[in-house]
């Protein structure tokens, strides 16, 4: 049985915000390490935490992401994002994508040179030279983009659920479709030009607007054999996450969710093309992987924004909708991601 060690990892240094800070990881190891060791350093989606990777979801299913992994060998760590989980708490301006992907990278290297060291944990040898992974759900996926061009931290990199260039929520056959403000990286939306699309947003109903939205996010988040009571219950989140805005009490979050989020990070994921120089940029091999419902508007054409990765691959799962680890396919899922990892193993140790 894979074995779980919770960290935090001081990331101050990197950050240098005039305050503490850290990231909150879970590390699930295997039985024994390979001789090919692959490290997979997974980043969840806004409004979620490492749980999402780490539990076992409710569902029509089995298993948590982690212990599937972990079981075949791979050393799985669910990450906490700066401002999100168990990870330290700052002003909103501050959760953009400079310091989220800085403290991510400060920490993922703190963690690979305690293994390398061989003091992440009692009776686990040193591992060294692993082939690293590094996996993204939604805005998760964007940031594993950024970090990727800017600090090359992985040997491979798998998008589950985000699209490089454009994502949108699926509306059910028949429902009008939903529309959401695309934000400029350049300016805050308070300024002329910090919301793209702010005619197409001057003419709809706040009130359409929102009803169509929850519509579309309970259609499009889980397929129909997930029970609804597990819809609701992790849509619930959601409400969460405006009551803490409020500064109203909301509760606990689910093992899975998380009622902060990286907010200069998550506003940017429906934004078209918003990652997209930086998807270009990225050389190693990427995997994209969706379910048959997802945000991403045009799977095939994904393959576009990278234009420079050594290889890509597309994998579109049957009968899962956008928060994969809850649907009836998971392990389907997984097992994709698995051997991605296994491709990108044998490119590195090729010297490709």
């Amino acid at each position: 049985m894979p074995r779980q060690i919770e960290l935090r990892i001081d990331v101050s240094n990197a950050l240098q915000l005039g305050e503490a800070a850290h990231v909150a990881v879970a590390v699930v190891l295997p039985d024994e390490v390979p001789e090919q060791p692959v490290v997979c350093f997974a980043k969840p989606a806004g409004g979620y935490s490492r749980g999402y990777y780490t539990c076992e979801l409710p569902g029509p299913a089995k298993g948590a992401q982690a212990h599937f992994h972990a079981s075949r060998g791979w050393i799985f760590v669910g990450m906490d994002n700066l401002g999100s989980g168990d990870s330290s708490q700052h002003a909103p301006d501050l959760l953009n994508f400079d310091n989220c992907t800085a403290a991510a990278a400060a920490a993922e290297q703190e963690i690979l040179l305690r293994l390398a060291n061989g003091v992440l944990a009692p009776d686990l040898p040193p591992v060294l030279q692993p082939v690293v992974i590094g996996i993204g759900q939604a805005t998760g996926g964007s940031l594993a983009v950024i970090q990727q061009a800017r600090y090359r931290s992985y040997d491979g990199v798998a998008l589950l659920g985000f699209s490089a260039v454009h994502n949108h929520p699926a509306t059910a056959p028949g429902e009008p479709p939903v529309v959401t403000p695309w934000f400029s990286r350049g300016l805050t939306p308070d300024r002329p030009g910090g919301v793209l699309n702010s005619t197409a947003l001057s003419l709809l109903n706040p009130e359409t607007v929102q009803q169509s939205a929850w519509a579309a996010l309970a259609w499009s988040f889980h397929y129909d054999d997930v029970p609804a009571d597990v819809v609701e219950q992790d849509l619930m989140h959601y409400e969460g996450i405006v009551m803490r805005g409020r500064q109203e009490d909301p509760g606990e979050p689910g093992p899975w969710n998380s009622f902060t989020t990286p907010h200069e990070v998550a506003r940017y994921t429906l934004t078209p093309g918003a990652v997209a120089p930086e998807a270009a940029s990225i050389t190693v091999p990427v995997l994209a992987a969706m379910g048959e419902r997802d945000m991403i508007v045009d799977p095939l054409g994904e393959a576009r924004a990278f234009r420079s990765a050594s290889s890509f691959d597309l994998f579109v799962c049957p009968r899962m909708g956008h928060m994969h680890n809850f649907a009836g396919t998971r392990a389907l899922f997984w097992e994709r991601i698995h051997r991605f990892g296994e491709w990108c193993a044998a490119a590195k140790a090729a010297g490709l």
